[in-house]
């Protein structure tokens, strides 16, 4: 049995561990976890940046990964609590973005202003108790290689964005987009997306559907 499992399978030790990690209520780790532990487990290249602004919400029982260039701008928040926030090479994460796992970026990604991604929903169907009592569930979030997220956009738990597309500023995404493709509004439709038999980029006719499948 590994330590995570015999640490699931006693309810008060994982209580306790938990509460030397993060204090009760909170989703920021404790200090020395910041200081002592976190550097210490999870794999930052040294050309890697993360601004001294930056809320680095991570534990280390999930991971989180930072690629070679890649730069975390201010004002931003990584959340590693309920999944890992793995991010590639030469990727950037803008002014105020907010990346809650899981959550998986590419390399040579280009993450704007204010981008909300988060892997994680409430469960509400339990009418007795509130919803901040009832249990979370994780779907993860898959940004391609190459792609470009505009500011303001939310990405919801579940959605995978394909290589090299666009997701243009204050869009919602709810659903997969294929790759090479230009997206926008709310829910996010497509705009346009490559035809590799003409070398261009098309926008779908207007008699088709245009909802992204």
């Amino acid at each position: 049995m590994d330590i995570k499992a015999y640490i699931d399978d006693r309810p008060g030790l994982k209580r306790f561990i938990h509460w030397m990690l993060i204090p009760a209520g909170q989703a920021r780790p404790r200090r020395w976890v910041s200081w002592f532990v976190n550097p210490f487990v999870h794999k930052r290249h040294r050309t890697s940046a993360i601004r001294s602004s930056v809320r680095l919400d991570v534990l280390p029982f999930n991971a989180f990964t930072l690629g070679r260039h890649s730069t975390i701008e201010s004002f931003s928040v990584v959340n590693n609590g309920v999944g890992p926030v793995l991010i590639g090479d030469n990727c950037t994460v803008g002014i105020g973005a907010v990346l809650i796992g899981p959550v998986s970026i590419g390399s040579d990604v280009i993450i704007a202003q204010h981008v909300v991604m988060s892997g994680l929903n409430h469960t509400y169907t339990d009418i007795q108790r509130s919803i901040r009592e009832q249990p979370v569930t994780t779907r993860p979030i898959v940004i391609e290689e190459a792609c470009w997220i505009g500011a303001n956009v939310v990405i919801t738990a579940g959605v995978t964005i394909g290589k090299h597309s666009v997701v243009a500023g204050g869009s919602v995404v709810t659903r997969d987009v294929p790759p090479y493709s230009v997206v926008g509004g709310n829910p996010a439709r497509m705009l346009k997306q490559y035809n590799a038999a003409t070398g261009e980029w098309v926008k779908p006719p207007a008699s088709s559907a245009v909802n992204l499948p």
